[in-house]
């Protein structure tokens, strides 16, 4: 079926990663869009025409989440290879590593201030950071298998995650203790996020659904099945389009902040910028209609989900399916000209932020990427050894192309030429992590005898008036 000049278009696509998109964030100014892939790399695109775009080596494994800052000047990412990076996004790509989790890192989230990090990862912790002190501030252990996804609330007060344990946790980053559990008895969730208002959440599942929460009343507002690349009208409830730009399964997506454009990626490994063409105006009437009621601490009410009035998409009654292979001819150029950003474990640790690394005790490594001056062959060419996914592999990663670049690599300094040996290094790092699990079981073993304390004070106050009400009668 044609689309309508007010559906949404495919503007562009993208392509320069070597495996599966697993990750796509704009940058807040909406010039930039960033994606993370299973070949091990960051890619940074400039969404201008004929504008070169920067790969960005450094992680040893699939890269699993990438986001921007909300001032745009950094980005994180997640990666399997249990480490979390901070990027400067220029042409130099210096970066910081933060290794604290013991297990893969699965997904990276800024709070809305930019003053803090939240990482979940593989090893079922939840870790936040303080990013303006480049600080590790503490965990929340609850989940029983590994986190899969964690995410601030708009307001910063909140934090939900989502695990194979197959529950949805609520946080609060205040007494950082779980405040609310919903749970799944089907299947677990991949993803999860909060709505602007940070009155609902959505989770994304492995059973091919996707359920929205109402997190003040703890009820399951809709419920969908999810397949491609969908849009779903929140307001109404129901399914308007399916998208079919990918060859293949659609694995992540991402709206830009203004709301007029999307992105998303996949197995084929492209990345596709789409145009909403959405109704701007009316939605935004609606939205500062609603905003006067919506408080975290405001009553519930209806018409938060459900507005009674007009809405944009009324006059269309059946899902609009949008195949832009088949009516989109001239997408600009494809490929850019892409410029490869080689890091490596710099010897001196010059830090992106000079400021201290240590809080209660605990150390975690900071590490300073520089930029070797070197740029790699542009076309097929990538370190592919790391893959550990063959489907998803692309037929350039041969072994021959891996052993040469092994070979271009091998004047970069070895582990045996460092100061300090990483065997030693990751030890020390393993035993602050323990250290720090039980410094978390300690706590939570001073506050339940706290509570046993209490409970028993409580029955001796009260054994003492039955006492005295016994001997009054008798």
């Amino acid at each position: 079926m044609a689309s309508a000049p007010e559906d949404p278009v495919l503007e562009r696509y993208f392509k320069g990663h070597k495996a599966a998109i697993t990750s796509v964030n704009f940058s807040p100014s909406g010039k930039q869009l960033v994606t993370a892939s299973w070949d091990t790399f960051l890619m940074l695109w400039n969404l201008k025409p004929q504008a070169r775009a920067f790969r960005y080596v450094g992680h040893k494994d699939v890269v699993t989440s990438v986001q921007f800052s909300p001032l745009g000047n950094l980005l994180a990412s997640a990666s399997r290879d249990r480490t979390v990076r901070l990027w400067i996004p220029d042409k130099k790509g210096k970066s910081s590593e933060f290794k604290a989790h013991t297990a893969p890192v699965r997904s990276v989230d800024f709070s809305a201030d930019g003053q803090f990090l939240v990482t979940a990862s593989e090893d079922k912790s939840i870790k936040i950071w303080n990013m303006f002190r480049q600080r590790f501030l503490y965990s929340l252990y609850r989940h029983t298998h590994w986190v899969r996804c964690a995410k601030f609330s708009p307001d910063g007060r909140l934090i939900v995650s989502c695990s194979e344990d197959k529950t949805i946790k609520i946080w609060d980053t205040t007494n950082k203790q779980c405040v609310n559990n919903f749970s799944d008895s089907v299947g677990f969730a991949n993803f999860v996020d909060f709505n602007p208002n940070g009155t609902c959440i959505a989770s994304a599942g492995s059973d091919h659904t996707v359920r929205i929460w109402d997190i003040r009343v703890n009820k399951l507002l809709q419920h969908y099945q999810d397949g491609t690349l969908k849009i779903l009208d929140l307001l109404e409830g129901r399914l308007i389009y399916t998208l079919q730009g990918h060859t293949g399964p659609a694995f992540t997506v991402s709206f830009s902040r203004s709301g007029e454009q999307f992105a998303s990626g996949g197995a084929d490994t492209q990345v596709l910028l789409w145009r909403t063409n959405f109704d701007e105006l009316h939605c935004r009437d609606i939205n500062k209609r609603n905003l006067k009621r919506l408080h975290f601490d405001s009553p519930p009410h209806l018409l938060d989900i459900y507005p009674r009035t007009p809405h944009t998409h009324e006059r269309k009654i059946e899902t609009v399916e949008i195949n832009p292979k088949l009516e989109v001819h001239d997408l600009q150029i494809s490929t850019p000209p892409v410029v490869d950003i080689l890091s490596f474990d710099s010897t001196t640790l010059e830090n992106i932020f000079p400021a201290t690394e240590q809080t209660n005790g605990n150390r975690f490594r900071v590490k300073t990427i520089e930029n070797s001056g070197r740029n790699l062959p542009d076309k097929g060419e990538d370190v592919c050894g790391y893959f550990l996914n063959p489907s998803v592999m692309s037929p350039e990663c041969s072994p021959t192309t891996v052993k040469k670049k092994t070979d271009d690599l091998s004047d970069f300094p070895s582990e045996s030429q460092r100061s300090i040996p990483l065997a030693v290094t990751d030890a020390l790092e393993h035993i602050m992590e323990q250290l720090n699990v039980l410094t978390q079981t300690v706590s939570i073993l001073e506050q339940r005898l706290t509570l046993t304390e209490d409970k028993l004070k409580d029955c001796l106050e009260n054994q003492h008036k039955l006492f005295s009400v016994v001997q009054q009668k008798s």
